[in-house]
């Protein structure tokens, strides 16, 4: 007995497929690749920042500077200020303006964690706009 496989005598038809196995093989292998070498891209090193050589912004008429001295005391202008009264200090200064930008100044060996505290201090007060001020540095 015999079968015909096709009408007109052609045993092979062609298929119009793709084969995306070797490119999804491909992929995987870059996805791993890129999956080892992203690590290594970001190394975690101890660095002592440079001075700043940025051109300084322009100063408002009146502005608000929030010091926080080599004792950890703070002042807001030159009067000094209790930590739960520097929302007061500064909304009488600002005239009750959310928007004011406040500078932060801090002597150089207080250490992060409080220059931080007094920043969530100045949010918790709703002042946001709060500017890092640094002495300027000879460009070169």
């Amino acid at each position: 007995m015999s079968a015909r496989l096709s009408q007109w005598g052609d045993d092979l038809s062609e298929h119009h497929e793709i084969n995306v196995t070797p490119f999804i093989d491909v992929i995987l292998v870059l996805l791993i690749i890129f999956m080892v070498a992203a690590p290594l891209a970001t190394v975690d090193v101890p660095v002592d920042l440079p001075d700043s050589t940025a051109q300084p912004l322009t100063k408002p008429d009146k502005p608000v500077f929030v010091t926080i001295r080599a004792d950890q005391s703070l002042a807001v202008g030159e009067s000094p200020t209790a930590e739960d009264g520097l929302g007061d200090a500064i909304d009488s200064i600002a005239n009750g303006d959310k928007e004011t930008r406040i500078f932060l100044r801090a002597d150089k060996t207080v250490a992060y964690g409080r220059l931080m505290a007094v920043m969530d201090l100045l949010r918790n007060a709703g002042y946001l706009k709060v500017g890092l001020v640094g002495l300027e540095a000879a460009p070169g």
